[in-house]
């Protein structure tokens, strides 16, 4: 059995390391050792991080929705328990971003959310 060689295998492999850690700093571009681990510590990041962007925009859109809840005379753990007393089955990101681009219509919804807590607070 004639033995494998690997050379064009190896230098393709290496070469999308290489190609992987294009924009680093130092020899972590160029230097193959120093590339890899750096390619798989970044991979790690990545990973990481897209779990983390999700909680990130979540606490953004709860800062959003919490300025305009204020600006309608509610706090923000008043204003969510109203608009699910409501039954508005809207989101934390469409709030936000009726929030952010139409103040008029988180207005309304504000104002849903202010009577659904009255007629909850007089049924108790």
């Amino acid at each position: 059995m004639p033995r494998v060689k690997r050379s064009v295998h190896a230098r393709k492999k290496r070469a999308k390391v290489l190609n992987e850690a294009k924009g680093y700093y130092g020899r972590k571009k160029s230097s193959y050792k120093l590339a890899k681990e750096q390619v798989d510590r970044s991979l790690v990041y990545a990973y990481r991080d897209r779990k983390v962007r999700k909680r990130t925009f979540r606490s953004l859109w709860i800062v959003r929705i919490n300025a305009a809840a204020r600006a309608n005379g509610l706090s923000y753990n008043r204003f969510m328990a109203g608009v699910r007393l409501a039954g508005i089955e809207l989101d934390r990101k469409s709030l936000a971003d009726i929030a952010v681009s139409d103040p008029a219509a988180f207005a309304a919804v504000a104002e849903q959310a202010k009577a659904a807590l009255e007629n909850e607070s007089r049924a108790a």
